[in-house]
């Protein structure tokens, strides 16, 4: 079994670790962090051993994850070309760092795949994309990486020129669902619900629909339909969402969020 190794263990680069633990088992797992503090408190939490440092980390380990922000990359771009080898894989979980820019950083016989997962890996409902540097992956390599985003949730295969729509699609977006169903546990809260009440009936509900859409692979356009009776409540909530740009908020959101992903 290949050891797999994290460099960050933030916002994202933890949930991503929860699940390989879960996928590989915790001995098969290790990480790196800059203070004694974190790896004490990582380690405490989780059952996995710290690495000394990001070079002892890239030595050890077959697999490597990237969970740093993208502006810290130019940190460990020393370590990684030093130490990786064609027998071992870059999975790369940071925003607006190209394959071709790590290729150019790390070396050209590198094995790279690039993701954009999300925040709701941390409870095994992620939704990551994902995509290959153009090398030779081992069938035991495709394993392991199918192994460990599905540890999180779901994935897809996407071109690497997707990658910033992807972004927008599942990457940011968890944070306008979220001002989503608060917007709409406040909206009830007016009307005498309890906060925590309205909480659990909006986000069930959202969690519900989101299901409906993958399960019955309907178009989403004919599920609103049949909540929407003639005359009905439903079809007047819709029509104020219309009338004060619902769907033009969404869209210009994601221009917005396209146009800095295209700067990062």
């Amino acid at each position: 079994m290949k050891k797999i190794g994290f460099i960050g263990t933030g916002n994202m680069g933890y949930p991503m670790m929860l699940g390989a633990i879960k996928a590989f088992g915790a001995a098969n797992v290790s990480f790196s962090a800059k203070t004694e503090k974190t790896k004490e408190k990582v380690t405490k939490e989780t059952g996995v051993a710290s690495a000394k440092d990001n070079a002892a980390l890239i030595q050890e380990c077959d697999v490597i994850v990237l969970g740093v922000k993208p502006q810290f990359f130019h940190e460990i771009y020393g370590d990684l070309k030093k130490f990786m080898t064609p027998k071992k894989m870059i999975i790369s979980l940071a925003a607006g760092v190209t394959i071709q820019n790590m290729r150019d950083e790390i070396g050209e016989n590198i094995k790279i795949v690039r993701s954009m997962p999300n925040t709701p890996a941390m409870v095994g409902e992620g939704m990551t994309c994902v995509s290959f540097s153009d090398h030779a992956f081992t069938e035991e390599e495709k394993e392991i990486v199918d192994r460990f985003f599905t540890s999180c949730g779901r994935y897809q295969v996407i071109p690497e020129t997707l990658m910033n729509a992807a972004i927008c699609a599942n990457g940011s977006s968890p944070a306008y669902v979220y001002m989503f169903i608060e917007a709409l546990a406040d909206s009830v809260v007016k009307y005498g619900i309890p906060r925590a009440m309205a909480y659990e009936l909006v986000a069930q509900t959202v969690l519900g629909s989101a299901k409906m859409v993958l399960e019955t692979k309907e178009h989403p356009g004919r599920l609103k339909d049949n909540v929407c009776s003639p005359g009905g409540t439903t079809i007047a909530g819709v029509s104020a969402l219309e009338e004060f740009g619902f769907r033009n908020a969404v869209i210009k959101a994601t221009d917005a969020c396209y146009e800095k992903a295209t700067r990062l």
